[in-house]
């Protein structure tokens, strides 16, 4: 029997990998509904065509007639639309898993709609968990909803885990590759140009992760969805930079054993193990060959060098709406550094002006998603009415 899929970010990094199992396993899977997070239909249409989608629909509501049209080039004849009531068409469409790709904020609403009895949501969008972490996490609980770690990381950690109780976890170790400024200085990593920050040397990703992988914030924000997803306070939360990215994630025992979650740097491995559960996908996807590495590398994450990462770490022990503050805040940052309107030393700076802003709005952790979506539209708005002034002031 096959599994039938809901695919939300179809046509991203994640998204691209997803659709890649699905292609090689037909047999496996029946794809009912895509959504493409931004307006590039002519990609949407082509993973329409690769999947045997049935229903197709692309966020941008201005983009309803360039889908059409794009559907009917590939040949296609198949149900479509644009705008938010079609993005949530898709959701609703009847489904056993649904996977959770849209990048950003403008993810949260629709992976909160996939919550419903009977389905799993395989989660690769981190700011659902750090803007809404225990209003999201209350639903899918209450609905019976398992939850299905489909970053990396997270993905290496859950299998590292294994059916242990959180409470014999000593410490989880999400690894961190370093990104483009690795062994940079810090003066030179505040001077980098998009263009060296855009520069991974392990993963292509679209242009905000890529930023946030820079600066680390990405390795923060993944820190705080660890912590919702496996129930693991912040004193055993750990990040190590591992450049050579063998190992996703390690699980340190309080009987003082760890066990690491190992694979080769490719996105399309956590996806086959998200997608084949409760078995596992024969794939052909590559292998690790730790001779090949020679060796492996562990280092200390710095955040003299890299300061978003301890502003995540800080705004998770703060906790309440303090993660979704940060979060809101760095959107704001890091599309105003690709918009060259400021430097990339000045990223983190400007999420830390707005955390100690809005502190007083953090006191409690929003208790709804509408609640999260306001705390972060008042952070933007604050990140936003500071750039304007450091703009006018320049």
């Amino acid at each position: 029997m096959s599994t039938r899929i809901v695919l939300l970010g179809a046509t991203g990094s994640v998204g691209s990998a997803v659709v890649d199992v699905i292609v090689r396993h037909p047999e496996h899977f029946r794809v009912e509904a895509i959504v493409s997070g931004g307006s590039d239909v002519r990609a949407l249409a082509a993973v329409a065509q690769r999947t045997g989608a049935r229903f197709a629909a692309v966020a941008d509501p201005a983009r309803g007639a360039a889908l059409k049209s794009a559907l009917a080039d590939a040949g296609l004849n198949i149900e479509s639309g644009a705008g938010e009531s079609a993005v949530n068409a898709a959701v609703d469409h009847d489904s056993d898993l649904v996977v959770a790709a849209i990048a950003g904020t403008a993810g949260l609403r629709a992976t909160h709609r996939a919550i419903r009895p009977g389905r799993r949501i395989a989660l690769a969008n981190k700011e659902t968990l750090v803007c809404a972490g225990e209003a999201f996490m209350r639903g899918a609980r209450e609905a019976g909803v398992d939850i299905l770690p489909l970053d990396s990381e997270h993905n290496a950690l859950w299998q590292a885990m294994g059916a242990a109780r959180p409470e014999d976890v000593e410490e989880l170790v999400l690894t961190a590759s370093g990104g483009p400024f690795l062994s940079w200085t810090a003066e030179a990593i505040a001077a980098a140009t998009p263009e060296q920050a855009l520069k991974h040397p392990n993963y292509s990703m679209g242009a905000k992760i890529t930023i946030d992988s820079a600066s680390m914030m990405n390795k923060g924000l993944e820190v705080i969805e660890a912590h919702h997803l496996f129930g693991i306070d912040r004193a055993r939360l750990r990040v190590l930079v591992h450049p050579q990215q063998a190992v996703h994630g390690l699980v340190g025992f309080r009987d003082g054993s760890v066990v690491a979650g190992l694979a080769a740097p490719d996105m399309r491995i956590p996806a086959a193990h998200c997608l084949g559960l409760p078995g596992r996908l024969h794939t052909t996807l590559p292998r690790l060959d730790l001779a090949a590495f020679g060796r492996l590398d562990f280092i200390h994450a710095d955040t003299a060098r890299f300061p978003a990462l301890a502003l995540a770490f800080e705004a998770l022990e703060a906790g309440g709406g303090m993660p979704t503050i940060l979060n809101a805040a760095n959107e704001i940052a890091v599309g105003a550094f690709l918009a060259r309107r400021i430097g990339f030393g000045r990223i983190a700076g400007l999420v830390s002006e707005a955390c100690e802003a809005l502190s007083d709005r953090a006191g409690k952790a929003p208790a709804s998603i509408p609640e999260a979506l306001a705390l972060d539209d008042e952070a933007r708005g604050w990140a936003r009415a500071r750039l304007a002034r450091c703009s006018a002031v320049a």
